[in-house]
């Protein structure tokens, strides 16, 4: 298992070869980016970017998505996977947040995450990108990097690894290690062709180096 400063490491060599790595998300205001994160569960940021511009322009407040119809909303994002339970949860939060937070995006995990659609990892997502509060968001990328680099046990489930890099990770590299993570896990380390060969942190990964010697 790496250590902390093993990690760290790590995660510099990762932002020496992705130095712009960054939200992939186009960047709005906190009300509609967090509505993106919401729509990027299983699916790509690529995909979620070409729907958004005309579903934001249709919905510029809560109040107006608060009050849309769902064969409406779902006309204008139904390229996406599960389409359907997305609108319905685009329309519940904005409601939630008009009832409960005057229609503003809220800046603490427990709040965002009172609302539908909302789970752990949006956010954090949320809370890093809109508001700069140091949060290290996990999603599949960040786990099989996490697991492949021997930071974090094998059998760790998603807030495990959380806990764990948030404790390795000095906590004013989490954003960028976050961002980091990502782009190595979507460039470098991918989940079926991973570039072991060419790989700079090939001598701390195992498995890596049992991919080479096949």
């Amino acid at each position: 298992m790496l250590n902390s400063e093993e990690t760290v490491k790590a995660l510099n060599v990762m932002g020496e070869v992705f130095p712009n790595a960054t939200t992939s998300l186009t960047k709005t205001d906190p009300f509609h980016f967090m509505l993106s994160v919401i729509l990027s569960a299983q699916a790509t940021d690529k995909a979620v970017n070409l729907v958004t511009p005309a579903l934001f322009e249709r919905y510029k407040t809560p109040v107006d998505l608060a009050n849309a119809s769902l064969p409406e909303v779902e006309s204008y994002i139904k390229t996406l996977g599960l389409y359907r339970n997305k609108a319905r949860f685009l329309v519940k939060c904005s409601q939630e947040l008009l009832e409960r937070f005057n229609g503003v995006v809220p800046k603490t995990r427990k709040e965002l995450m009172s609302l539908t659609g909302v789970g752990r990892k949006t956010a954090d997502v949320v809370l890093a990108e809109c508001f700069g509060i140091p949060a290290f968001a996990v999603d599949t990328h960040v786990s099989r990097v996490a697991k492949r680099l021997a930071i974090v046990p094998p059998e760790s489930d998603v807030l495990t690894i959380e806990k764990i890099l948030m404790r390795k990770v000095p906590k004013d590299l989490w954003i960028k290690g976050h961002h980091r993570m990502i782009f190595w896990g979507r460039y470098q380390c991918m989940a079926r062709n991973p570039k072991c060969e060419t790989c700079p942190l090939l001598d701390i990964c195992q498995e890596g180096q049992i991919r080479v010697m096949r």
